[in-house]
């Protein structure tokens, strides 16, 4: 087993933790870097590793810089499951809309802003898991719904 420190290094923000155990790759957390540019630059990286490479996600909770990844990732391919407590799963599924909503307004009022800020990890869409989330406004171009797993 072997255990990768893929964020919140030098950092108390852009979780990410990539378990392997022999062919299975687990990502514990998915999580956005916030805070100052330098951080936020980080979300524009791609992972050191596929996103079709992994099997599974596990989210320990819903905060952005444990869960706002998932639909980059998603959007990169990944199409494993997403696995966390129903609670973490309807907080995650609100943060993301919320998240996402708020970059879109940015984005409107400000299009310079909406690239310096975490946009690019907010604006692929996740896959269906089983809670689905409609904020009732015009989601960003290419976003159709955030959802994460029951």
């Amino acid at each position: 087993m072997q255990l990768t420190f893929l964020g919140a290094t030098g950092t108390v923000t852009g979780s990410k933790y990539l378990i392997t155990a022999g062919p299975k790759r687990i990502l514990v957390d998915c999580g956005l870097f916030q805070g100052l540019k330098q951080l936020r630059l980080r979300n524009w990286e791609p992972l050191p590793i596929d996103p079709r490479k992994i099997d599974a996600v596990i989210l320990t909770h819903a905060h952005i810089d444990h869960s706002g990844y998932l639909p980059l990732l998603s959007k990169n391919g990944f199409s494993g499951t997403v696995y966390c407590s129903r609670a973490t799963g309807l907080s995650a599924a609100f943060e993301l809309a919320k998240r996402a909503l708020w970059i879109y307004r940015k984005a409107v009022l400000s299009p310079r802003h909406f690239a310096s800020t975490i946009g690019p990890a907010i604006a692929g869409s996740a896959r269906s898991h089983g809670i689905s989330v409609n904020t009732g406004a015009n989601p960003p171009p290419g976003v159709r719904k955030f959802v994460v797993c029951p």
